[in-house]
């Protein structure tokens, strides 16, 4: 009787594992699938591959700007801040660009360095454009990021998805299916010496 009763205990723990296996595979298989279609196009898309060595020229605040939060052109998704431009000497090139801050930067707004967060308190905004652009008069030389195939004539400061965050975004789930499969792998083993057992 004891027997039959840790033999069912130990069928039920089995399934209990198998199934969480199956669950971390599942799961895994989820994370990459999103990571695949709203982190990889970003990376791949983006064309400021090779990082130098920038010099600031200029860095100025203009007139403020009236531009749009996103793509979106409703009236409340326009605020109106202070337009940095920041000029730099590219020194893999020798030329003189505009630098943005990182590539949505340009597509949101390509007059502009620097276009903030929509915020409500709009000198809170002013008082941070005013530091980044004290940074760059403070500090003249940088590392920033540049198209080697002459695409964008432009540099960004940082990119949105570096090869460094595309490795830590692929690293959870890898260890999350690596788990789940070696979960799976020892559920067999168990039973299969569980069957070899009961057959000798």
């Amino acid at each position: 009787m004891l027997g039959k009763k840790l033999v069912t205990a130990q069928k039920r723990g089995e399934t209990r594992a198998l199934c969480l296996g199956l669950g971390m595979v599942a799961c895994s298989m989820m994370m990459y699938f999103f990571i695949g279609i709203t982190i990889v196009p970003f990376y791949t898309k983006s064309v400021w591959t090779t990082e130098t060595v920038c010099k600031v020229l200029k860095a100025s605040i203009k007139d403020k700007v009236l531009c749009p939060d996103g793509k979106g052109s409703e009236d409340e998704d326009i605020f109106l801040y202070p337009c940095l431009e920041v000029w730099v000497n590219l020194t893999a090139s020798g030329q003189e660009v505009m630098l943005y801050q990182t590539e949505d930067t340009l597509e949101r707004n390509p007059k502009c360095s620097y276009v903030p967060d929509k915020l409500e308190n709009s000198k809170e905004v002013e008082a941070r454009i005013e530091t980044i652009a004290s940074n760059f008069k403070k500090y003249h030389t940088f590392s920033c990021y540049y198209d080697p195939g002459g695409t964008q004539t432009n540099v960004i400061l940082s990119r949105l998805y570096p090869p460094k965050g595309l490795f830590f975004a692929f690293l959870w789930p890898t260890l999350m299916f690596t788990g789940g499969c070696l979960i799976i792998v020892l559920v067999k083993i168990s039973q299969y010496v569980s069957v070899l057992s009961a057959w000798q």
